[in-house]
């Protein structure tokens, strides 16, 4: 009896140690469900992200840009549609109030376009039905912070120069369920690896910022679509002395939504000169 008995102990022992093994070697349980899966490689997933959103089409989208300079913090919010492959967008900026919160800014439309930036209602000395181009590989900072938003398609580009990240976990986000990643992107490797569409754009920011490394969090949802991400920027104050830290946040949603953005006509876009203020 106590023969069979110690047998049967180490016949229960042995297979305990299979099971262990076998599970070791991908059993079902912790450490292999969605969780696992978004861990696994969070620098190569985000990465891929902005092809992702390329696949969809369109979507609406709100941004938020908060700058920070010698104690002074302004927010600029926006709100508008973006059409992925046709590379085009309509954004609603509000630009805030005065600081004695007495003066209201019209609100300026922008059109978003491949190197190019169109607003109407920007700047003193312009008509009222004229536009205001801008060539964006012009700017220092590539467009990433002028125009008060962030070109959505120009944000997500960002992350082709993810260097590191990792992921954080699950949340809700407008009632979707979305994974959330942090990490730090290179703007040059951006550059490198963005559609020409953005190629000069991010390459002029790589250098007209005060760093090239741009800290982010973004959340995607389990099609791998970005949700929100939000981008830290520093560049100088050309006008006094340190830096201006930006933390420019866009939402996306209504993925698949009519984005019918048309350019202004040649006709229509102001040529003179813009009065300052």
């Amino acid at each position: 009896m106590a023969e069979q008995q110690h047998r049967r102990a180490r016949g229960t022992v042995v297979a305990a140690v299979l099971m262990a093994g076998a599970c070791a070697a991908g059993c079902s349980g912790a450490g292999s469900g969605p969780d696992d899966a978004a861990a696994a490689d969070p620098v190569g997933t985000l990465r891929r992200a902005p092809d992702t959103l390329m696949d969809t089409g369109s979507s609406k989208a709100s941004t938020s840009m908060e700058m920070a300079t010698g104690g002074t913090r302004v927010t600029i919010r926006g709100e508008g549609v973006y059409d992925y492959r046709g590379r085009l967008g309509r954004l609603r900026v509000l630009l805030p109030q005065d600081p004695a919160g007495t003066s209201e800014h019209r609100p300026i439309t922008e059109l978003l376009a491949p190197g190019a930036l169109f607003m109407k209602n920007r700047g003193a000395g312009v008509p009222a039905d004229k536009w205001v181009r801008v060539d964006t590989a012009s700017l220092s900072d590539g467009n990433l912070v002028t125009g008060g938003a962030t070109d959505p398609l120009a944000a997500a580009e960002v992350l082709r120069g993810t260097r590191t990240a990792t992921y954080v976990g699950t949340t809700e986000l407008a009632g979707t369920e979305v994974r959330h990643y942090r990490g730090t992107a290179d703007l040059t490797a951006a550059a490198k690896g963005a559609s020409r569409a953005n190629r000069a754009v991010l390459a002029a920011a790589a250098k007209g910022f005060a760093t090239a490394a741009v800290p982010f969090d973004v959340y995607l949802d389990d099609q791998g679509r970005i949700r929100k991400v939000r981008h830290r920027f520093s560049f100088v104050n050309g006008q006094r002395p340190g830096t201006v830290a930006v933390a420019s946040t866009t939402l996306l949603y209504d993925f698949g939504v009519a984005a019918d953005v048309r350019l202004p006509a040649a006709r229509d876009i102001f040529a003179g000169k813009i009065a300052d203020g």
